[in-house]
C-alpha cells in the first residue's frame, strides 16, 4: 500500500497531494458506472462549449467521443458479461507525441471502474491546459466525490513518486517509446497487477488505383489521407508512413493522388525548415545505403516519396515525420515483410473486408492491429494495440449459479 508520497517537484493539474493519497487507496467502481458517465458527459459538454478560439480539433474531437449517447452504446455492448469492477488503483504514464492521449487512456481507465492518477508529458499544450483546466472544474463542484478518481499531474522521469505509485498499482499502463517502457519495466509492480504497455509502433497506408481512379470522392479522400498522415507531425504511431498500391493504374492514380496531398500539405501543415531538411537527409541516407534498392519520386519536399523494393520494419521505423513516405507497388503480399509486431494500423481504400479478413486469416501476421477506412486513423477505440482495455483494467465476476 502507498504510504507517505514524494511530492517533491510535482505539479497537479487536478487534485493535489492529499487527493492523490486518497486515489491509491479509492475503490474501484463498476464499470461503466452511472457517475463516470455523468462526469465524462459534462466533460464533453463543457468542452464543447468553450469560446471559439479554444475550440482545438483534438479538443472537439475527445468530446464528441465521450459523449453519453456513444458511452452508453459501450456499455450496452458489455451487459451480458456478468459483474465487471475496476481493478482498483491505475497509474498511467502517457507520452508527448500526442497531446491529448493521456486523456483518452484516463477516459478508459475511468470507464474500466478505476481510480486513476496519470503522469502527462513534460510538454505542456494549450489543448491540455484547457483539458484539465475543464474537467478540475467539475471535479471540485458537482462531481466532487469522483475527485480522487482523475488525477493529473507532472513529475521528472526519475521521481520517487513513479516508483512509489507503481509499487501499489493494481494497473499499470505505459503509453511511450520501448525504451521508456524498458526503463519503467525495472520498478516493480505488486504481484496481481496487471500491466499494459504500448511500445514504438509504425502504420502505413493500401490503395487500389483502379478504385481510386474510378472513385469520385478523390478531393475527399485524399484530405482524409493527408489528415491521417500529417496529424501530430507524421509522428503519432497511427499516421501512415508508406503506401502500398495495387491494381494496374498505379502511375495514373499516384500522378492524380500525389498532387492533392501535396497541395493539401503546402496549405494546411506549417513545415518547419529543420523537418525539411530532415527528410531529405533521411531520403539520400537511406538511398545511399541500398544502391538499386531505393528511388527518390519527384522533387517536392511536401511529400517526400522514396519506391522501395521491399517495405522492412527497419524502413519503417526510420521515417522522420512531416511527409515521408515509402511507396511499393504490388499485392497485399507485399505487405508481409513489413507485418512484424510493430505495424499497428493499416488505413486501407479500395480492398474489400472480406479481401482483408481473408489476407488476415491466412497469414496471420504478428503486425496489424487495426484496418480502417481513410480518415479514421486516429480515432481512439477501447479496443487498441490489440488490448481489450475495459477487459484488461477491470475484473468479470462470471455468475454460474
Amino acid at each position: 500500500m502507498c504510504t507517505a508520497l514524494s511530492l517533491n517537484n510535482v505539479t497537479f493539474l487536478t487534485g493535489d497531494g492529499g487527493i492523490l493519497s486518497d486515489t491509491c487507496h479509492a475503490p474501484g467502481l463498476p464499470a461503466f458506472s452511472e457517475p463516470v458517465l455523468d462526469l465524462l458527459d459534462a466533460l464533453s459538454h463543457a468542452i464543447r462549449t468553450l469560446a471559439e478560439e479554444e475550440r482545438y480539433p483534438d479538443l472537439m474531437t475527445f468530446a464528441f467521443w465521450c459523449r453519453r449517447g456513444r458511452l452508453e452504446r459501450l456499455k450496452a455492448e458489455r451487459q451480458t458479461e456478468g459483474v465487471r469492477l475496476g481493478r482498483g488503483f491505475t497509474f498511467q504514464i502517457t507520452p508527448g507525441n500526442v497531446a491529448l492521449n493521456f486523456a483518452f487512456s484516463l477516459a478508459a481507465g475511468l470507464l474500466a471502474g478505476n481510480p486513476c492518477a496519470v503522469r502527462l508529458p513534460s510538454a505542456d499544450t494549450p489543448q491540455c491546459q484547457l483539458f484539465c483546466r475543464t474537467l478540475d472544474t467539475l471535479l471540485r463542484g458537482e462531481f466532487l466525490n469522483l475527485r480522487p478518481y482523475a488525477v493529473c499531474f507532472r513529475c521528472d522521469h526519475d521521481s520517487p513518486l513513479v516508483a512509489e505509485l507503481s509499487s501499489c498499482c493494481a494497473v499499470r499502463v505505459i503509453w511511450g517509446g520501448d525504451e521508456t517502457i524498458r526503463l519503467l519495466r525495472r520498478l516493480p509492480i505488486p504481484p496481481r497487477a496487471v500491466e499494459l504497455t504500448f511500445a514504438d509502433r509504425y502504420s502505413l497506408s493500401v490503395i487500389d488505383s483502379g478504385a481510386w481512379l474510378a472513385s469520385d470522392r478523390q478531393a475527399e479522400l485524399a484530405e482524409q489521407f493527408f489528415g491521417d498522415a500529417y496529424w501530430s507531425d507524421q509522428l503519432a504511431c497511427t499516421a501512415p508512413r508508406a503506401v502500398l498500391w495495387l491494381g494496374d493504374a498505379v502511375e495514373e492514380a499516384q500522378a492524380d493522388f500525389w498532387p492533392r496531398v501535396s497541395a493539401l500539405a503546402g496549405a494546411r501543415y506549417p513545415m518547419a525548415a529543420v523537418t525539411a531538411v530532415r527528410k531529405w537527409e533521411r531520403a539520400l541516407l537511406l538511398a545511399a545505403e541500398q544502391p538499386g534498392g531505393l528511388r527518390l519520386c519527384g522533387m517536392d519536399n511536401r511529400a517526400v516519396r522514396c519506391e522501395v523494393e521491399t517495405l522492412t520494419p527497419e524502413l519503417l521505423r526510420r521515417c522522420p515525420g512531416g511527409g515521408f513516405f515509402l511507396e511499393k507497388t504490388g499485392s497485399l503480399d507485399d505487405l508481409l515483410p513489413a507485418l512484424g509486431s510493430g505495424c499497428q494500423t493499416v488505413t486501407s481504400f479500395g480492398v474489400v473486408p472480406e479481401r482483408w479478413m481473408d489476407f488476415l486469416t491466412r497469414y496471420r501476421p504478428a503486425g496489424i492491429d487495426r484496418v480502417v477506412a481513410f480518415g479514421h486513423a486516429s480515432d481512439f477505440s477501447l479496443t487498441w494495440d490489440g488490448y481489450d482495455l475495459i477487459g484488461m483494467m477491470s475484473r468479470l465476476i462470471p455468475m454460474t449459479l
